[in-house]
């Protein structure tokens, strides 16, 4: 899922508000440690960020597990247990329809890891510091 619609533009605020409340709904859900699959009992996972689609009806939430353990295992379990986390946020929050939820790993600061240890490799520094002297 675009994080962009077709003109470019980000996401709404009604999507924005609507992903917060969802992300809310979610971490209460899952702090409460009553999980549908027993591979979820004693993880924590945290969730940064949940993006609603423009018609609300789905939300893919960035979920990460505590110190990035058990991922693929998390992950499944995750998917196994997308219809009760449905069921247990449609009883939590106030909207018309409960969105289809999908999870993804979160790896934006894997990301900027990579990023940052690209800028600072010898090579890089030396072709940045060429244009710095011109």
């Amino acid at each position: 899922m675009s994080r962009f619609d077709e003109q470019g533009s980000g996401p709404s605020q009604r999507q924005l508000r609507v992903g917060e409340i969802i992300r809310h709904a979610l971490a209460d859900v899952l702090t409460r440690g009553q999980m549908a699959d027993p591979d979820l009992d004693g993880i924590i996972l945290t969730v940064p960020e949940v993006r609603m689609s423009p018609d609300l009806k789905n939300a893919t939430a960035l979920v990460m597990p505590l110190g990035g353990r058990d991922i693929k295992k998390v992950m499944a379990a995750l998917e196994r247990s997308r219809k009760w986390f449905r069921g247990q946020i449609a009883r939590r929050i106030d909207l018309k329809f409960a969105p289809d939820i999908r999870f993804i790993l979160d790896t934006r600061y894997d990301d900027d890891d990579a990023v940052t240890s690209v800028l600072h490799r010898p090579e890089v520094a030396r072709d940045l510091g060429d244009d710095e002297a011109k």
